[in-house]
């Protein structure tokens, strides 16, 4: 009897470390997609097909099939200048239960826009 319960015992403490292993391996970051367009929609769209096919490279990267993902305001990331002033912004911001845009005038294009998401697995 001894045997069996000293089995069953590894057999626990096995899951509980594969289980533990598991938990440290989860984790979240924030991710953003940037495009441009030749209107303001078309620069929204783009910008959120970036950001899914980042979401979707991050899920290959970490080999997981399901993630949680949640809106975050990402800084925006402007292709010709280092940074965008609060006059060039283009109102209003776009907001998902799984994306936030913020879009502004571009120096080439109409509207340049930056999707972020919070993502963890």
């Amino acid at each position: 009897m001894s045997k069996i319960r000293g089995f069953a015992l590894a057999l626990v403490t096995a899951g509980l470390c594969f289980a533990q292993g598991a938990t440290a391996q989860a984790g979240c970051v924030g991710l953003s997609g940037t495009a441009d367009g030749f209107d303001h929609q078309t620069a929204v769209d783009r910008a959120q097909a970036a950001l899914a096919e980042a979401i979707s490279d991050l899920k290959t990267q970490k080999r997981v099939s399901r993630v949680s993902v949640s809106a975050m305001r990402a800084k925006p990331q402007p292709y010709w200048r280092d940074s965008v002033s609060s006059n060039l912004y283009q109102k209003p911001d776009i907001v998902t239960s799984k994306s936030y845009t913020i879009c502004w005038a571009g120096v080439i294009s109409p509207s340049v826009c930056t999707s972020g998401a919070k993502v963890c697995w």
